[in-house]
């Protein structure tokens, strides 16, 4: 079985000295699975590989014969300066520092005793690229009206633009790695997303699935992690978890929302170090599988009231799609309306019954608090109890009945206007706004100046002044 590359663009180390390649290059695998490595020993072939191969990263020593590191970083961020440049030394010089960010590079490491914080700023600089990547492809493919793999979607019934927004923002964050956060109300279809998410990937593992509400500490992390033979009393056996069994592919976790704070942070940890291990083992796992978390409750108000762990939040937030609840897509109920009648005629043999417009505009006005789920349901039921050739309208009374009490007709004057007015509450200000975007940015950044103004595509001093602006305003 091949071993999948990651990242998926190439990372080439240039350094004249064999046996520093051979350790940097088992480094990053060991520490970061990082794999997708060229591994350069003469910098005179270094723009040839930048011109003939997908490269994404250069790590570049600065002590080199033909060319060194500060004739070369110059050409390759003039020729490629979408390419960050990490540069190394064997010696920690401030004045070399200095002058290599001043000539473009990305980030400076000494090679001698900064191995792990060497690891971590290559994850952030692939972090980074894959951010301005994902935003590059979103821009162009929101401007297509075509989905590139429709038959991941084929499941979910629908004609809604905004639904069909969130499959064209789906099939761009599923080529990253990173997790995915999907929230909706119980009943609008998570679980169909979560398929969709995993089909989008064309990974070769299976999608495992689990509901972690209820789960306390100890069978969380044996369920997850697995664990060794004689870990704890009664594990004759040794068994692997839900992550192994996922490797490859996706693990979803349900219901993330009502996880235990311990919990909470095993899962912060696995999603930080990228690696686990097994109950009773000491010998760590590399995470192989993308995690999808799932939630019909509202994270923030959770985090507000301190039951959900903020920094776990922004881990999972990374990726996040909201499914719309079906009032907000009542044109949609007339394929829903259908598609389930033909699950039910399918499944009971019987003939199709016809709807009637009464009843589809009592559809129309009822709140489905149960989402399409409900509608499913209500339509089994009827069909189901039905002896005529129409859909019977009174099968439907127990629930509908109570509609006209709940809700304003959609058709309404008051109605519009009391959707006008939640609409223009909810919708925060342009200041509000950028402010949620610096934010997002430098959490994202780790605090990181310099790379949230990448990602927010401004300059860093045009982000600085904005930060001193916003502490003038809360002094």
């Amino acid at each position: 079985m091949s071993q999948s590359l990651y990242p998926a663009y190439k990372i080439v180390l240039v350094d004249d000295e064999a046996p520093w390649l051979r350790s940097l290059s088992i480094i990053l695998e060991r520490s970061a699975g990082i794999n997708n490595i060229v591994k350069c020993p003469d910098s005179r072939q270094v723009m040839d590989i930048l011109a003939t191969q997908n490269v994404g990263i250069v790590l570049l020593d600065l002590t080199m014969p033909h060319l060194s590191g500060e004739e070369l970083l110059p050409m390759i961020t003039e020729e490629y300066p979408d390419i960050p440049v990490i540069v190394l030394s064997g010696m920690n010089q401030l004045e070399t520092a200095i002058k290599c960010m001043k000539l473009g590079a990305f980030d400076y490491f000494v090679k001698t005793d900064e191995e792990d914080r060497l690891v971590k700023g290559v994850l952030r600089s692939i972090k980074m690229l894959d951010l301005q990547r994902e935003n590059i492809e979103m821009s162009s493919h929101f401007l297509s009206d075509t989905l590139s793999c429709p038959e991941a979607f084929k499941d979910i019934v629908t004609n809604d633009p905004a639904m069909l927004s969130i499959f064209k923002y789906l099939e761009l964050v599923t080529k990253s790695n990173q997790p995915i956060l999907v929230t909706g109300e119980s009943g609008v279809g998570k679980e169909l997303f979560v398929r969709a998410i995993h089909l989008c990937s064309k990974c070769s593992g299976p999608l495992v699935s689990v509901n972690v509400a209820g789960l306390d500490d100890a069978i969380f992390a044996d369920t997850l992690y697995g664990h060794v033979r004689g870990a704890f009393t009664g594990a004759n056996e040794a068994r692997k978890g839900l992550v192994e069994n996922a490797s490859g592919g996706t693990l979803f976790l349900d219901e993330v929302g009502d996880l235990s704070q311990m919990s909470q942070l095993k899962l912060l940890r696995l999603l930080q170090e990228g690696e686990y291990s097994p109950l009773g083992s000491d010998r760590p796992k590399r995470l192989e599988a993308r995690i999808v978390v799932a939630t019909n409750q509202d994270l923030l108000a959770k985090q507000a009231a301190g039951t959900f762990r903020k920094d776990l939040y922004y881990r999972l937030n990374i990726h996040h799609v909201c499914i719309p609840p079906l009032r907000d897509r009542k044109d949609d109920l007339p394929l829903l309306v259908d598609y389930f009648l033909d699950e039910v005629v399918l499944l009971l043999h019987i003939r199709k019954p016809v709807v009637s417009r009464e009843l589809m505009r009592r559809l129309a006005n009822y709140s489905f608090p149960g989402n399409v789920r409900e509608l499913k349901s209500m339509i089994y039921d009827a069909a189901s109890a039905s002896k005529s050739k129409l859909l019977p309208v009174a099968a439907f009374e127990k629930v509908l009945g109570k509609s006209g009490k709940d809700l304003r007709m959609s058709g309404s004057a008051d109605g519009v206007q009391q959707n006008c007015f939640e609409l223009c509450r909810q919708l925060p200000t342009i200041h509000e706004a950028i402010e949620t975007l610096v934010s997002e940015a430098l959490a994202r950044a780790d605090n990181n100046q310099t790379l949230a103004a990448r990602l927010l595509g401004i300059s860093q001093p045009a982000l600085s002044k904005r930060l001193k602006q916003r502490q003038k305003m809360t002094k």
